[in-house]
């Protein structure tokens, strides 16, 4: 008995989800890209929370980025395993879908927009109302922490940006690809965790996370964190994210796995 779809079957499924979002009810695309904000920015409030005593001990930079990465991964277990629309893993799906003839080029438009605007107000709504609002973030030694990742973030240059949100998005769709191979719970779960626990821990960009990230060290009083410095790195991530999943995961597996047999 096998409890794990092979790569092929697991690109078809790939491609079947696209086109069943290609055609999802608007309302419906709304609420759910909400909740997959939410969801992410659920797992950067742990993060900072679980690495705010590493940064306040001093720990050496890579114990504390693996800290930070081991707790960020619950975001996207709730995205996959309770489902929702997250844009980045949205782009393979819809990039699959198209290629393989079950979605559209106006259906992966709106399921890419929608899912990027709300997946922004999901984020948006943790940072300030759950975080900020609640005083978890402003505690000092969290808050230290939050304004540190949200500067460090708009510190990067475009090319930078956009070249960390390649490899970021290459892997969470490897991390939902492997998710979709496994036929139980705790195979999924692990198959999100390593992935994402190593994009984060590496230091690659994810657009939606960053939506959380940048904003909350804003709303603390990061230096040199505003509107126009988060949307100079959100919107190259954004692109960087669409290459990695467009074309190393998207492409490349509609290539191998579904092409020939399209």
């Amino acid at each position: 008995m096998s409890f794990f779809k092979s790569p092929v079957d697991t690109a078809k499924i790939v491609s079947s989800i696209g086109g069943t979002k290609s055609s999802a009810n608007v309302l419906n695309v709304i609420l759910l890209s909400f909740l997959a904000g939410a969801y992410i920015a659920f797992g950067g409030l742990l993060a900072e929370v679980a690495n705010a005593g590493m940064l306040a001990a001093g720990c050496p930079l890579g114990l504390s980025k693996f800290v930070f990465g081991a707790v960020f991964p619950v975001g996207l277990m709730l995205v996959v395993l309770a489902g929702s629309e997250l844009f980045t893993g949205n782009v393979m799906y819809m990039v699959m879908g198209v290629l393989d003839g079950k979605a559209s080029v106006g259906g992966l438009c709106k399921n890419w927009v929608l899912s990027w605007v709300f997946n922004f107000v999901g984020a948006l709504f943790v940072a300030y109302v759950l975080a900020y609002m609640s005083g978890i973030a402003t505690d000092p030694v969290i808050a230290a922490g939050a304004t540190k990742v949200a500067a460090a973030k708009v510190g990067l240059s475009w090319d930078v940006a956009l070249i960390r949100g390649i490899g970021c998005n290459w892997l969470v769709c490897l991390a939902v690809y492997l998710a979709l191979a496994s036929d139980d719970i705790i195979g999924k779960i692990f198959g999100i965790w390593f992935p994402i626990m190593a994009f984060v821990t590496i230091g690659f960009e994810h657009s939606v996370a960053n939506m959380f990230f940048i904003p909350l060290g804003m709303f603390l009083g990061a230096d040199g964190v505003n509107w126009a410095t988060a949307l100079g790195n959100i919107i190259p991530v954004t692109i960087g994210n669409i290459i990695g999943a467009a074309i190393f995961v998207g492409c490349i597996y509609y290539i191998t796995y579904l092409k020939d047999a399209s």
